[in-house]
């Protein structure tokens, strides 16, 4: 009631002109402090309207604010656009209404106002350069979003510069560098450190930097400790429904066309409905591509929960009474860690979203197999390997192949021996392609086929080639395609040279199918065992190498032996009816039981 009298004399101030600035403030913070935001509102605008001063930019920022808390987005940005007009140098607006741009999809506007920032304060003062860092790091966010990866580096890197103690912005910075094959990932960075580059770095960069699982196991464990709020109730029954169909549930927001649903969707069509029944619940795009659709029809119940919170999420599996979850995303762009807490169901499993621990507590096992996490590394895991007895990874039998494509079509020479790396670029590293460069040189007329994954990577690449003395026009860059157009393009090309730390995976599948001979590189890591994983099952161990060297001299031995490859292409033609590789009802019937046992246990 107090708060309710005293608006009504404040307001009754404001008609009359005679309401301070500082007053004004005063009652509108505490309005807004006990939740009458609108109050707060009507008095902001009684006071605009009728009162004189040369502070109003003030308090139509205020406004802005209170607005944009309400949702009140169009009265917000008009606030803040008022504000901007009676003080063109005033920054804060500018910042705001940038954010509240994106907001409202007016993304071009939003970079506009933050450009204006960043140009505004290009020597900025001890007070002004949080505004700056602000700006930057809001242009740098979006700038990675639309794919711009220079100029969004740029961005950050100012800001780093202005500020080194922002971990989460060098984050971003270090994935930036990977994306761009810009070297070494570790830059120069004034007053950073390079542990403090360590400690900032993601889970899924750290694949590509480190073989070492215990660097993996702590990137995950730092992101926990940071970010996930795990202080929140249980959910699921631990004794478990008795349900006589086990109800199993797939989690991700990639059921769309991406790596996982290619791998995943005959999993899904496979289950056995006498014995299960099989949930899908999907944050992902509406991409409209048959893939998703195949996933959607593959599922008996599937189910949006992008607009869920995670806990009205968690809540809605748990209302479901699912025996099993698994995750399919781990610690990747869009994962929903938090809802995962919650533990909406009793046993929850990570299964190929992160090649590598998830450090979450609320994950208890891992899909792997005895290659790709030996029982001596196991330690390294949060989770325990929920080991299937031949090989880890699925495979989708059915995925549709274009027609062979000519070497012209794909911009190849006409003679030659073709190496090929179709991983995506940031998995690449100077220490690997300086061999891959070495194989250049010892094989006369040889190219070297890749990704074409963004414009920088690829002139990067050309320098390193360069720098190496090879000819920068023997790496041939291949755009992306569609997956028919993409699987076809393996029948062109001799032999897959793998990446390493951060080995192929639904890359070293499709290859293996389309049977075309891949050598790898094998490690400690998940990351690094996942091509060795699939060989080991398809008995082609000679492929599997353990030292840069041996891996170079193979690569060399096979590009002279055209008998040798003609071999290994005919037992990977073999391995399609025959083995453990891609005998798909095979790897589900494996999972089920080991789903079943871990149920009754």
């Amino acid at each position: 009631m107090t708060i309710e009298l005293s608006f009504e004399r404040q307001i009754e101030l404001a008609w009359q002109g005679e309401l301070d600035f500082n007053a004004l403030i005063a009652c509108a913070s505490r309005l807004e402090a006990a939740g009458r935001s609108f109050l707060a509102i009507v008095l902001y605008r009684t006071w605009i309207a009728r009162n004189a001063s040369e502070l109003e930019y003030i308090v139509q920022f205020n406004l802005g604010v209170a607005l944009s808390n309400a949702g009140d987005l169009a009265g917000s940005e008009s606030a803040y656009r008022r504000a901007v007009e009676l003080a063109p140098g005033f920054i804060q607006p500018r910042l705001n209404l940038g954010t509240l741009l994106e907001r409202l999809g007016k993304v071009d506007q939003a970079l506009d106002e933050w450009r204006w920032v960043e140009k505004s304060l290009a020597k900025p003062s001890k007070d002004n350069k949080p505004l700056l860092v602000m700006a930057l790091n809001q242009l740098g966010r979006v700038l990675e979003m639309r794919k711009q990866l220079a100029e969004a580096t740029a961005m950050l890197t100012r800001s780093l510069e202005l500020e080194p103690e922002q971990p989460d912005v060098l984050h971003h910075w270090i994935s930036l560098r990977q994306k761009q094959c810009a070297w070494p990932t570790y830059g120069l960075l004034p007053g950073v450190s390079r542990r403090a580059m360590q400690d900032a770095t993601s889970a899924l960069s750290m694949l590509s930097i480190s073989d070492d699982p215990a660097d993996q196991l702590a990137a995950a464990r730092r992101f926990v400790k940071k970010k996930l709020r795990s202080e929140v109730p249980k959910l699921a029954d631990v004794a478990g429904y008795g349900h006589k169909r086990i109800r199993i549930g797939y989690c991700s927001g990639d059921f769309c066309l991406h790596p996982v649903s290619l791998l995943t969707v005959e999993l899904f069509e496979l289950h056995d409905r006498e014995r299960f029944e099989v949930y899908g619940y999907c944050w992902s795009p509406e991409d409209g591509t048959p893939m998703r659709q195949r996933v959607i029809n593959a599922m008996d119940h599937f189910t949006r929960i992008d607009v869920l919170s995670d806990e009205a999420a968690a809540e809605r599996i748990r209302a479901d009474e699912i025996d099993v979850l698994i995750d399919l995303q781990g610690q990747t762009a869009g994962a929903r860690a938090t809802m995962l807490a919650y533990r909406p169901a009793p046993v929850q499993i990570t299964y190929l979203g992160l090649p590598a621990t998830t450090g979450l507590p609320s994950i208890d096992y891992v899909i792997a197999d005895r290659f790709l996490i030996p029982e001596s590394e196991a330690l390294h895991y949060s989770e325990r390997p929920l080991y299937m007895p031949d090989v880890y990874q699925v495979s989708d039998r059915q995925r549709p192949v274009g027609p062979k494509p000519s070497r012209a079509q794909c911009a190849l020479p006409s003679e030659g021996f073709v190496f090929c790396s179709f991983n995506n670029n940031y998995k690449f590293t100077p220490e690997v392609f300086a061999v891959w460069m070495n194989i250049l040189r010892r094989v006369p007329a040889s190219v070297l086929w890749l990704l074409g994954d963004n414009q920088w990577s690829m002139e990067n690449l050309r320098k390193e080639a360069a720098a190496r003395g090879v000819d920068p026009q023997r790496l041939i860059f291949a755009p992306r395609v569609s997956p028919e157009i993409y699987l076809a393009r393996y029948q062109v090309a001799d032999l897959f040279l793998d990446s390493f730390p951060f080995n192929a995976g639904t890359t070293a599948n499709d290859a293996l199918w389309m049977e075309l001979p891949l050598l790898t590189l094998c490690g400690r890591s998940f990351a690094s065992r996942m091509a060795g994983a699939l060989l080991t099952a398809a008995g082609l161990h000679s492929l599997i190498t353990h030292t840069l060297n041996d891996y170079e001299e193979m690569a060399v031995e096979l590009a002279n032996r055209p008998d040798q490859l003609a071999d290994l292409r005919d037992q990977l033609k073999s391995l399609k009816t025959e083995g453990a590789l891609f005998d798909t009802p095979r790897f589900v019937r494996n999972l089920e039981s080991s789903l079943e046992t871990l149920l009754v246990s």
